[in-house]
């Protein structure tokens, strides 16, 4: 997970991470500490830290505009730490500091995995077309072990209500959108009529991930069909399972068809299954009927072009760091053009527009 060389003091304060930590490892720091911008993540900065000999990895919330609920360090580090040992793979939990004092903001810390993530088309090209079927179906043995898990067993009966979810969900984007937008979009608006005039039942209540892709997971580097960890659980909570499932939907592309411009391409190819029959194989493997399936879809897309569309706005005020935010306005239209797709084809009552 090489990424880019930060000046030592300007995103991390090293010394403070430093003095933290040797209050919190088992172990005593080896040698001087340094900090890495892991790339591909467009929210939550992401930094592997080393000591010259062990390495791990810090999650911290984005610099500058951070919305209401949004970018929450301690729910993710929850997660994470209730999932260890569950059938769903995630790295270990080392450390959580809610003192913004220490680096500048509330960060965790978390093992790091030896592995790859796949990013775009092109790295999935590298795989089989073995290996794409078997990273496929483990996709979505995965992201089934994850809705069948009892929030009681694992401490997160708290983490999250069911009941209302998707109204709230609705609800929540929209006001997100209000909040920070540089450019008004009346298709948008038309899209959240829709979706609040027609909210499903919660059939399916379970903890989601809320961001499930190929991107966010880390594979075995000598066999990229095997899931290591499943990453980045910013959006996780204790909702309606549907609602990860119209996410992974959103984000699964396929051949000759328009690409999602997050997700660019990592399935597109001939040995990952079509939408349809990955979406198939979720539903077999926890044996239930997916309902009212375009209008979680629809929301996924939705919700995608609004966390983009904040993003846009943090990178024009200049509060990103890294590389790959310079398109992040456009694929808000072409997000919305997804969205607008499905619900003009959609059979849902009152969904069509």
């Amino acid at each position: 997970m090489a990424g880019v060389v930060l000046p030592v003091q300007s995103q991390i304060d090293l010394v403070g991470l430093r003095n933290y930590l040797a209050g919190v490892l088992a172990e005593p720091l080896e040698g001087e500490l340094s900090a890495r911008l892991v790339p591909g993540g467009r929210s939550n900065p992401t930094f592997e830290i080393s000591d010259q000999i062990k390495c791990w990895i810090l999650r911290r919330p984005p610099f500058g505009l951070v919305l209401p609920t949004a970018h929450d360090m301690a729910r993710e580090y929850r997660v994470l730490t209730a999932l260890r040992g569950s059938p769903v793979p995630v790295p270990r939990t080392v450390a959580y500091c809610v003192d913004p004092d220490v680096i500048g903001a509330p960060f965790y810390l978390m093992e790091k995995l030896d592995g790859v993530t796949m990013r775009s088309n092109a790295d999935t090209a590298l795989m089989t077309k073995q290996e794409q079927g078997v990273l496929a179906d483990g996709m979505t043995s995965t992201l089934a072990a994850l809705h069948e898990v009892n929030p009681d067993e694992v401490g997160l009966t708290d983490f999250g209500k069911p009941h209302g979810f998707p109204e709230r969900q609705v609800a929540r984007w929209q006001k997100q959108w209000a909040a920070g937008h540089l450019e008004d979009r009346p298709q948008l608006d038309l899209l959240f009529d829709r979706l609040g005039g027609c909210v499903p039942k919660v059939l399916y209540p379970g903890i989601i991930h809320g961001d499930f892709k190929v991107d966010n997971l880390m594979v075995d580097a000598e066999n990229r069909g095997r899931i290591l960890g499943v990453l980045d659980w910013e959006m996780s909570t204790f909702g309606d399972t549907m609602a990860d499932v119209g996410v992974f939907a959103c984000f699964w592309d396929e051949e000759g068809r328009e690409r999602n411009p997050v997700s660019a391409g990592t399935t597109a190819h001939q040995g990952f299954p079509s939408r349809d029959d990955a979406l198939n194989q979720y539903a077999n493997k926890r044996n239930i009927d997916l309902p009212n399936i375009d209008w979680y879809i629809i929301l996924a897309y939705v919700k995608l072009a609004v966390i983009l569309e904040q993003i846009h706005v943090r990178h024009v005020r200049g509060l990103t760091v890294g590389e790959g935010f310079d398109d992040t306005g456009a694929m808000v239209d072409v997000l919305i053009a997804s969205a607008c797709e499905w619900a003009a084809k959609t059979s849902v009552p009152g969904l069509k527009i």
